[in-house]
């Protein structure tokens, strides 16, 4: 650990969404636009190891690391204890080349 010395620390997230399609029809599809954060830090410590502190917990977070380099996502449903296929969004050629 650093022994970074912090009497106070406040975030702020804030996430922008997006919804196309219908839920009825079958061609709900959600994005997110961006997500925003604000870190509000009270410290003596020198902004450097302020700074340092940040970088290092940004850099062990790991939902932080999936949103910036997406990783693949397996999904498993059961219903009344048998395998349920077809439950993933159908994705179109383009989206699956990225």
């Amino acid at each position: 650990m650093m022994k970074v010395l912090v009497r106070k620390a406040r975030v702020h997230v804030a996430m922008r969404n997006k919804q196309e399609g219908s839920v009825l029809q079958g061609t709900v599809k959600a994005g997110c636009l961006g997500i925003e954060t604000r870190l509000d830090i009270e410290s003596d410590e020198p902004p450097e190891r302020v700074a340092a502190m940040i970088r290092n917990a940004e850099s062990g977070c790991f939902t932080m690391q999936a949103l910036l380099a997406p990783v693949e996502i397996t999904t498993r449903v059961t219903l009344n204890g048998a395998p349920l296929s077809e439950t993933s969004p159908k994705r179109s050629e383009a989206e699956v080349a990225g």
